[in-house]
């Protein structure tokens, strides 16, 4: 989706590896969420960047802007809490499981 179509896209968060990249990634495409993933490297300084300001940034239009950043934030709870991963992994499908049917009964 252009961002014409989507409205205004913000700066949601800023991305702190390229794992953490992934696997929102992974989240947002198999939610059909709208969303960009912007690395700060520049090869011309090579990472530099990324040490001060963060791997990259997220952005996304405002009617997905809250359920992103719950997503990062579960992302980065499991990643904090390695015993709780695999549980949290479970909940971030549930809740996915539990957005797209809301948003499935929305679109009807």
């Amino acid at each position: 989706m252009d961002q014409d179509d989507a409205g205004e896209w913000e700066k949601l968060a800023v991305i702190e590896n390229p794992f953490e990249a992934q696997i929102l990634e992974s989240i947002l495409t198999e939610e059909g969420i709208d969303y960009r993933i912007r690395s700060y490297h520049d090869t011309a300084y090579d990472g530099l960047f990324q040490m001060h300001k963060g791997w990259g940034e997220v952005r996304g239009p405002g009617p997905e802007a809250d359920r992103i950043r719950e997503i990062l934030d579960d992302i980065r709870t499991a990643g904090h809490n390695r015993e709780d991963a695999a549980d949290t992994a479970a909940d971030i499908a549930a809740d996915t499981a539990d957005y797209t049917a809301e948003k499935d009964a929305d679109a009807l």
